[in-house]
């Protein structure tokens, strides 16, 4: 996981520029559960930097040096948010820490690279070890259904074009992907065209692999590690979870065994 996103790294806050939609989501959180709050896979800082500044103490946790790099980059900017934030370099199924959380996210997709059943019972038993008991840990998904019911193409698609900010150089992203609806398995080749002052163009293929869930595994494997299913919901703006939605946002709270 971490050698894709080292490679990415420098397109990766272009790339992902306009994804704000949940940010706010998480921000009503906060003030509805507190903090200390922890994200798997912070990356470089997007969902972090946006709760430090509401003057929430945040720790990341993420494998990508690369992406960690560019936090740093952005911490260096804004010194100011130094008391809020930190992050370890770490596997998260390795992370250590005395500190409880009232919140645990999974932000954006972070949970489909964690691809086998033993892997995820992992991550979700150290997460439940993780926070308070009345903590609340947040998963946000893509609904599987609706990329199940596409048809699948053999074709080279067109997913976005953006700037890079540091060179100046515009940037086509294309991918071409299979889905193993056996598996549950995205296997992706993305495909970065980067058109240089002089014109030249230069391509970066980057593959990558995703795992997809279904509502009910989720929640069976969410009871299989300690927790209770609060609530899921269709997006971030808390819309019903149903047919036609595009995410697939899980809350789950440590199950205590109570009536």
């Amino acid at each position: 996981m971490s050698a894709y996103y080292d490679t990415i790294a420098r397109y990766y806050d272009a790339e992902t520029s306009s994804r704000t939609d949940d940010l706010a989501l998480y921000s009503a959180l906060v003030e509805e559960y507190g903090g200390p709050v922890l994200e798997v896979g912070c990356g470089t800082g997007r969902v972090l930097l946006h709760l430090a500044q509401e003057e929430i103490k945040v720790h990341g946790v993420d494998t990508s040096r690369a992406m960690l790099d560019r936090l740093d980059q952005k911490l260096h900017a804004f010194p100011h948010l130094l008391q809020y934030v930190s992050y370890s370099e770490v596997d998260v199924l390795a992370y250590s820490t005395s500190t409880r959380y009232k919140l645990a996210l999974m932000s954006y997709n972070a949970l489909m690279h964690f691809h086998t059943q033993d892997l995820q019972i992992a991550l979700l038993n150290k997460l439940r070890s993780l926070l308070t008991d009345d903590g609340l840990l947040v998963l946000d998904l893509p609904n599987a259904g609706e990329i199940f019911a596409t048809q699948d193409s053999e074709h080279l698609i067109v997913d976005r074009t953006f700037l890079d900010p540091e060179t100046g150089h515009m940037i086509l992203l294309q991918s071409l992907s299979r889905l193993d609806r056996t598996t549950q398995l995205l296997h992706v080749e993305w495909v970065y065209d980067e058109t240089t002052a002089d014109g030249t163009v230069r391509r970066l293929f980057v593959p990558h692999v995703l795992r997809y869930f279904f509502f009910p595994e989720i929640k069976l494997l969410l009871e299989r590690c300690g927790f209770a299913v609060q609530a899921v919901y269709g997006d971030t703006d808390e819309s019903p979870f149903e047919d036609g939605c595009e995410r697939m946002l899980v809350y789950a709270r440590p199950d205590l065994g109570e009536d």
